[in-house]
């Protein structure tokens, strides 16, 4: 019974992952669309970056500062994720340019992985006893 109700439950979280990004990636077809092309996607996909932006730093700042140490964790885990987007741009482009523009990022998330990993256990070091 227990096996059912979780095997119905990731059916329902599945379906409701699918469509948010469904909905997501027709957002601004979608708003052009209702406007009748008075909005161009490109400004509006600019305009949800920018506010993400704001909304990405009034997060942070309103952390206490006990708790910046997990953020950064947190933070540099989620950022790990561009690594499988830039391995899947070296990997499955033809072209020498994208192949070229793909290890570039794949070298650049390398260094921000190893810096924020390092940050981390810095801040973390901090709250050790230390030997006397």
């Amino acid at each position: 019974m227990a096996g059912e109700a979780m095997d119905k439950a990731l059916q329902q979280l599945n379906d409701a992952v699918t469509a948010v990004a469904t909905a997501a990636a027709h957002a601004p077809e979608a708003a052009s669309a209702a406007t009748g092309g008075a909005i161009d996607p490109f400004v509006f996909q600019l305009a949800i970056f920018v506010l993400s932006i704001f909304v990405g730093y009034y997060v942070v700042w309103s952390v206490t500062p006990a708790l910046h140490t997990p953020l950064m964790a947190v933070t540099n885990a989620i950022s790990s994720v561009i690594v499988v987007g830039a391995l899947l741009a070296v990997g499955i482009s033809t072209s020498g340019l994208a192949t070229g523009f793909g290890f570039v990022a794949l070298v650049l998330v390398s260094v921000n992985i190893f810096g924020g990993f390092l940050v981390t256990q810095r801040m973390l070091a901090m709250y050790r006893k230390k030997d006397r």
